[in-house]
């Protein structure tokens, strides 16, 4: 065989067995989707706005233009601030479910099904219903204690018995801690008829209660989870080898988990305090993007950051569409299209390990 038939023979590096070429163009498809559905979550509602008339009231702040009062009102004061809230939510979302999916190996692991979004749920209830808290940051603080005590509780019963943790002990762990846990808050709010009413926007998830004010307390907290995910994401293509292969390339497992289970709840808690339980969002989006980039948890993560997002305001979209001029729920219409999604991830003969 002459050099240039060897050299022609040999797999090309971006093609070599295991990997995947970078998917920049892919990346650069997400962002333009997001856009297009950013402008159009602006656009639509009780009422349409057409999008020449988004953009122009979007880029001329300055007043050059004649720009209808009404709608630089629905669009500054209204959908802009809805927008942002979902953006920031749905990255939120997943991102903690990669990461739990990555942290537990488990193709179940989600925010909502591992009790984690009930958990902060709980927190805020007890707040309001026993403590009288009131406000954006004292319902931060319970949610962030009650995210952590469900995912502990259910990491911790997930591992008992013999075999210790498995997809299936986890999965099973945290629909049982959900119940427990919405049947608890259940209890809370049917006898204070205040944690009630604030219940229900929980109950259903949405993002209509958003202003600017509220997304500049949450920023802080949703950028410190997600640089602590982003920062975890190498140690998460180790873990992916095992425990023990991870400990002898160096990483420090246990650290590498405490790291990850405070991002996952700075990054769930302040979603759920904000916009109530959205489930099912955290559970499908990092599946479709682990097709695109495959398990390097450094494209993983990013791509998951841009479809969650996607996900959550088209849900948001097609619930205002749907029940126009009222709308639906965010979080019902992502239960819709996630619920499908979850009973074939069940229903898969080989339910392995991440």
């Amino acid at each position: 065989m002459t050099t240039d038939q060897a050299t022609l023979s040999r797999p090309a590096p971006d093609r070599a067995p295991g990997r995947r070429p970078r998917p920049i163009g892919l990346f650069l498809v997400a962002a333009t989707v997001l856009i297009v559905l950013s402008l159009l979550s602006i656009a639509v509602g009780s009422r349409q706005i057409p999008l020449d008339q988004v953009l122009q009231t979007l880029l001329d702040r300055s007043g050059a233009r004649a720009v209808d009062p009404q709608i630089e009102a629905i669009v500054w004061g209204v959908r802009l601030p809805r927008t942002v809230l979902g953006l920031l939510v749905g990255m939120a979302l997943g991102l903690a479910g990669a990461l739990m999916q990555g942290l537990t190996r488990n193709p179940l692991a989600d925010p909502g099904l591992l009790g984690v979004t009930a958990g902060a749920a709980f927190g805020i209830v007890v707040a309001i219903a026993w403590l009288g808290v009131a406000g954006l940051y004292g319902y931060i603080w319970f949610a962030f204690a009650g995210a952590l005590l469900a995912s502990v509780v259910v990491y911790l019963l997930g591992g008992l018995g013999r075999g210790g943790s498995t997809p299936v002990k986890v999965a099973l762990a945290g629909v049982a801690m959900t119940f427990l846990l919405n049947s608890l808050t259940s209890a809370l709010v049917l006898r204070d008829p205040v944690a009630l009413n604030r219940y229900r926007f929980w109950a259903a998830g949405s993002l209509s209660s958003a202003d600017f004010g509220t997304i500049r307390q949450l920023l802080p907290f949703l950028a410190a989870g997600a640089l602590l995910a982003l920062a975890t994401a190498p140690a998460l293509n180790s873990l992916a080898l095992g425990d023990d292969v991870a400990s002898a390339l160096g990483r420090r497992v246990g650290l590498v988990r405490l790291q990850g289970t405070l991002a996952v709840t700075l990054l769930a808690g302040a979603a759920v305090s904000v916009a109530g339980s959205i489930v099912f969002v955290g559970l499908v989006v990092p599946h479709v993007a682990r097709l695109i980039t495959g398990p390097n948890h450094r494209w993983l993560l990013p791509f998951t950051m841009l479809l969650a997002p996607s996900l959550l305001l088209l849900a948001d979209i097609v619930g205002r569409v749907i029940a126009r001029p009222s709308e639906v729920g965010v979080g019902i219409i992502a239960a819709f299209i996630g619920g499908p999604f979850f009973i074939m991830l069940v229903r898969r003969r080989r339910l392995a390990e991440l």
